[in-house]
C-alpha cells in the first residue's frame, strides 16, 4: 500500500504564519501537524509516499529529507491550484497498488488497520464523523450496510451529520482514476475546482462499493482557533509535559503544557494549554492558550489565545496576538 498526501495549498487562513511556513509543518504540541501523520502510516507498514507538492514545496521536502529519511517520497508539483481531484491525479504515474489518501488540513483518532482488515468485496473506505454542525462540510448519505450512496456538500438540510474528514482508502484504484479522469473532462465545480469526491460518486454509481467508518476523534488544523484547540488536546493526552532541558524557575504552571528543550520559563505562570517551543525564554509573563515558536523571547507580557513566530520579541504586550516568525512588538510602558 502506497500513501498519497496533497500539500500544495497556501494556508491563507493561518497568515500571518503561513507566508514562511507550510501549513503542515506549523506546530502543535511541540511537533509538526505532519508528523502525526507520517508517524501514523509508518506503524501502518507504509513506508511510500507520493507528496503533491506546490507552495513552498522545498522547504517541505527538506522536512521529509531531514526528519523521514528511510521513507521512499515521491514528489509532484500541483501548479494550478485546481482542486482535490487535480491533485490526486497527479500521483497516478506513482499508483500501482491500493493506496490511502491523507489531507492534513487535521488531526484524527482512526483505527488505520482496518485498510489491511477489509474483505473483498468492498472497494474502499471513507473515515467519517459525526458532527452537528452538519452545514460546513461535506456529509455522507449511507445505506444500511454503511456504505456510502451520496456526498452533498454543505447541505441547507439535515440530509446526514456524517462529515467527511479528509481520508481514504482506496483498494478499486483503477476506477478511482478512471473516475478522476471522468471529472476532470466535465465542467468544473464552484471556483473552478475538480473534487475528490465526485470521483468517489463516479466509482459508487458504477457498482464500487465504499465503506465508511467511524474516527474517535477529529481536530482541525487549519485557522488559529482550532491550532490551539488541537494543541490543547494534545496536551492533555499524549504530548503535555516538559522536555529533557527544559527550566522552569519560580514559575506557576496551571493545567495542560509543553515546554520544549532548550525553552526557559522564569516568574511566569503559564496555562492551561500553553506550548513552548526550544530556544524561547518567557520571563515574568502570564500565559494561556498560546504557542510560543523557537527562540522566541516573551517579556513581561500578559497573553492569551495567541500564537508567537519563533525568533519574534514581544514585551509588555496585553491581549491577543498572532504574530509571524521574526517580529518585534514592544510596547513601551
Amino acid at each position: 500500500m502506497k500513501a498519497i498526501i496533497p500539500l500544495a495549498g497556501k494556508g491563507t487562513r493561518l497568515r500571518p504564519h503561513t507566508l514562511s511556513t507550510p501549513k503542515p509543518l506549523l506546530r502543535v504540541g511541540g511537533r509538526p501537524v505532519m508528523s502525526y501523520i507520517l508517524d501514523d502510516l509508518q506503524k501502518l507498514g507504509i513506508h511510500e509516499i507520493v507528496f503533491v507538492v506546490g507552495y513552498l514545496r522545498e522547504v517541505v521536502q527538506d522536512y521529509i529529507a531531514g526528519e523521514y529519511p528511510d521513507l521512499t517520497s515521491h514528489y509532484v508539483v500541483q501548479e494550478v491550484q485546481d482542486g482535490t481531484a487535480g491533485a490526486i491525479q497527479l500521483a497516478e504515474p506513482y499508483v500501482e497498488e491500493d493506496v490511502l489518501i491523507v489531507f492534513v488540513d487535521t488531526l484524527f483518532d482512526a483505527d488505520l488497520s482496518l485498510a489491511r482488515a477489509l474483505s473483498d468485496d468492498w472497494a474502499g473506505v471513507i473515515w467519517a464523523k459525526e458532527v452537528e454542525d452538519y452545514q460546513r462540510f461535506g456529509v455522507i448519505l449511507t445505506d444500511e450496510d454503511g456504505c456510502m450512496t451520496r456526498i452533498v456538500e454543505k447541505p441547507k438540510e439535515p440530509v446526514s451529520k456524517l462529515a467527511n474528514i479528509g481520508l481514504y482508502y482506496i483498494r478499486d484504484w483503477q476506477r478511482l482514476f478512471e473516475g478522476i479522469h471522468h471529472v476532470r473532462g466535465s465542467d468544473p465545480g464552484p471556483g473552478g475546482e475538480y473534487f475528490l469526491t465526485d470521483a468517489f460518486q463516479y466509482m459508487v454509481d458504477r457498482g464500487s462499493r465504499i465503506r465508511t467508518a467511524p474516527v474517535g476523534g477529529w481536530y482541525d488544523c487549519g485557522k488559529t482557533e482550532t491550532l490551539l484547540e488541537t494543541n490543547l488536546h494534545l496536551l492533555e493526552t499524549t504530548r503535555g509535559g516538559f522536555a529533557p532541558g527544559a527550566s522552569v524557575e519560580e514559575s506557576e504552571q496551571n493545567g495542560a503544557v509543553r515546554v520544549e528543550t532548550t525553552a526557559r520559563v522564569v516568574r511566569s505562570r503559564f496555562g492551561p494549554n500553553v506550548t513552548i517551543e526550544s530556544g524561547a525564554l518567557v520571563e515574568d509573563a502570564i500565559l494561556r492558550d498560546c504557542i510560543v515558536g523557537e527562540n522566541a523571547v516573551i517579556r513581561s507580557c500578559d497573553l492569551h489565545d495567541s500564537i508567537i513566530g519563533g525568533d519574534s520579541r514581544l514585551e509588555n504586550v496585553t491581549g491577543r496576538v498572532s504574530v509571524g516568525p521574526y517580529t518585534e512588538l514592544l510596547v513601551d510602558r
